[in-house]
């Protein structure tokens, strides 16, 4: 399982998915749809769009040098993006430029007490669960959830190693080996649909769809606060 340092050290650079709604995408982005088989500006218009508003109050955990943050920001015009990370993402996103609609919170573990707590519209994640186990993953949704307003929806992709053992390894660009290894040994640890299912409902959500079926590798669940 990584560690919060190892996660630091390993995402230190900014991880950067390019214009994730551009009709015309990246090299990058093309690469990584490929892997996980699946349009990142699908995943957009169908996992998040559909719960949230102009005056939507949105919170992100791990965004990196902020491909989805940028998307989420255009869509809330009237709202505010806060985003978690173990990296100061403010150089990156910077935040002045959107007149106190960005917030970027710097977090040294799982807990969230600068948040204000029944205050978010909809909480999401993109490539973060998936190299958390699934201590490290209830961890997260039970300590969020307290931050959500009643009803608000939450939406995040993790690893499906049923789904992959489908969609093949080699092909979500996954190493083989993995299967042989301990989860504190490796960086995809083991998940799926019924262990998500499982743990949600432990830290107080209510589960919607354990799977929008948007990526052939991985799996997104959309969750819901009672």
């Amino acid at each position: 399982m990584p560690t919060i340092s190892w996660l630091r050290k390993e995402f230190h650079y900014g991880y950067d998915s390019g214009n994730i709604l551009s009709l015309f995408p990246s090299s990058v982005r093309r690469k990584e749809e490929k892997r996980i088989g699946g349009s990142y500006r699908k995943v957009f218009r169908q996992a998040i769009l559909p719960y949230i508003k102009s005056d939507s109050k949105v919170l992100e955990l791990g965004p990196g040098k902020g491909s989805w943050s940028r998307a989420i920001l255009d869509k809330v015009t009237g709202g505010s993006l806060h985003t978690l990370d173990f990296q100061d993402v403010s150089v990156w996103l910077k935040p002045n430029t959107y007149s106190s609609r960005l917030i970027c919170h710097q977090i040294e573990g799982n807990l969230y007490p600068m948040l204000e707590d029944n205050s978010f519209d909809f909480f999401w994640s993109m490539g973060v669960l998936c190299h958390n186990n699934l201590e490290h993953i209830e961890e997260i949704l039970a300590n969020s959830i307290a931050k959500l307003k009643p009803g608000a929806y939450s939406a995040h992709q993790y690893s499906d190693w049923k789904k992959l053992d489908i969609y093949g390894w080699d092909r979500g660009a996954i190493p083989t080996d993995f299967k042989e290894k301990p989860d504190a040994d490796i960086w995809w640890p083991r998940n799926n649909q019924d262990a998500m299912k499982q743990i949600s409902e432990r830290a107080g959500w209510r589960v919607v769809q354990s799977d929008l079926n948007l990526l052939g590798r991985d799996s997104i669940i959309l969750l819901q606060k009672p």
